[in-house]
């Protein structure tokens, strides 16, 4: 690291490399699980089980992948993922060319302890750089995303017929990237290459660091963020193509969903140290808005394209100002337990969307599912607001 760019290091590019490779892999499950479940799902209700299977393997692993995290340390830890990542890429591979649902479901599943580690890399950054630069560093290893939005949907639109068997293509290019990932991450020094020598229960309890405000704050902006995201975004290959646009189409409109996603990672730090944590937060709920309200416009090409980059957008903010706001709420020692927390109920609350969004869009239609998406998004503003109003009693409390 250089006095001129402090940000910029060997460690930290490696890492958002790493996080392009995660995505890659999170966007072509999203792209093309809910259509492959699709095809061989007993009911179509159960379409996206596939897709829940993921976001539910991924919440049983938040306590697993930190005693890992605290056992091993960041590397061996995150090795372990990629190595999860290569053989439920095959598992699932196989399910496609056997057309076994649910073996389909077992193999995302599995891939969720992949997922579990990659949600760790973007606090993982706040390490690999000057603690000054630290919500620079977050924004950016989310920004390596792009790499996902990219290469995810067109991976998944070029490989589809690659084989007699649909998608079958993308499964295996995906167990190629995780073993990329495994030989970049291996490359990467992170500051504690040791066994960690805190136990999980140092520190206050969890309960303590739950209680506080700007925790809590954290994780309904995350949790319900990435809810509100997931729950339209799982939902509209399956609409898409209810509404009869070729698949072509869904790849562009995920592609410029996932660029709104971590495209605005390059200044989104930038922004919060400018103007702070909840206003951009703040502007992400507005941005959720704006997207349900063209959602429910129509359902065209263009009306499609507009909403799933907005949305993109806003979940940026809101989830990176999350991400900011949870590091300020624990300590070093308290570290595992508090981010494994905020993660749960991240896939917690995605594993609810993923299957209520296949629930929903089969039986009530796309209108029906952004109404409902109003709701969280109400209740995600009025937490920004509840704490914006604390951060000033607490203000004028100290000045008295």
């Amino acid at each position: 690291m250089t006095n001129k760019h402090p940000l910029l290091n060997k460690n930290l590019v490696l890492l958002i490399i790493c996080q392009g490779l995660f995505l890659t892999n999170n966007v072509t499950f999203i792209a093309i699980n809910g259509l492959v479940g699709f095809s061989l799902a007993p009911v179509a209700w159960m379409a996206t089980l596939p897709v829940m299977g993921y976001v539910v393997g991924g919440a049983f692993s938040t306590s697993i992948v930190a005693k890992s995290q605290n056992y091993f340390g960041r590397k061996i830890s995150f090795q372990l993922g990629l190595l999860v990542a290569v053989l439920s890429a095959l598992l699932c591979a196989y399910a496609a060319i056997t057309q076994n649902f649910w073996l389909l479901v077992t193999g995302t599943f599995i891939a969720g302890y992949y997922s579990a580690n990659g949600q760790l890399y973007r606090f993982a950054a706040a390490e690999l750089t000057d603690a000054s630069q630290r919500d620079k560093a977050v924004s950016w290893v989310l920004a390596g995303g792009i790499l996902g939005a990219v290469v995810g949907p067109n991976l998944a639109s070029w490989t589809r017929d690659l084989f007699d068997t649909a998608f079958l293509g993308a499964y295996l290019t995906l167990s190629i990237a995780g073993l990329l990932g495994i030989f970049v991450m291996q490359r990467i020094h992170f500051p504690e290459e040791f066994k960690t020598q805190h136990a999980l229960s140092d520190g206050r309890p969890l309960k303590a660091i739950l209680q506080q405000p700007v925790f809590m704050v954290a994780i309904i902006g995350a949790a319900l963020g990435y809810g509100v995201m997931n729950l339209l975004m799982a939902a509209t290959p399956l609409a898409m193509q209810i509404c009869g646009l070729p698949f072509s189409e869904t790849a562009l409109v995920l592609e410029w969903h996932v660029i709104g996603m971590f495209a605005p990672g390059f200044f989104t730090g930038s922004l919060i140290q400018r103007f702070g944590t909840l206003k951009i937060m703040g502007v992400g709920v507005i941005l959720n808005f704006i997207c349900i309200l063209i959602a429910l416009t129509g359902t065209d090409l263009h009306q499609f394209l507009i909403a799933l980059f907005l949305l993109g957008v806003g979940w940026n903010f809101l989830f990176t100002g999350s991400t900011s706001l949870a590091m300020t709420a624990y300590q070093p020692n308290e570290r595992d337990k508090a981010q494994a927390a905020i993660n749960f109920f991240v896939f917690g609350t995605m594993a609810f969307t993923s299957f209520g969004s296949g629930a929903l869009i089969t039986s009530q239609g796309w209108n029906f599912l952004n109404l409902g998406s109003l709701f969280p998004v109400v209740v995600t503003g009025a937490a920004l607001l509840w704490l914006a109003f604390q951060n000033r009693k607490q203000k004028k409390a100290l000045s008295a």
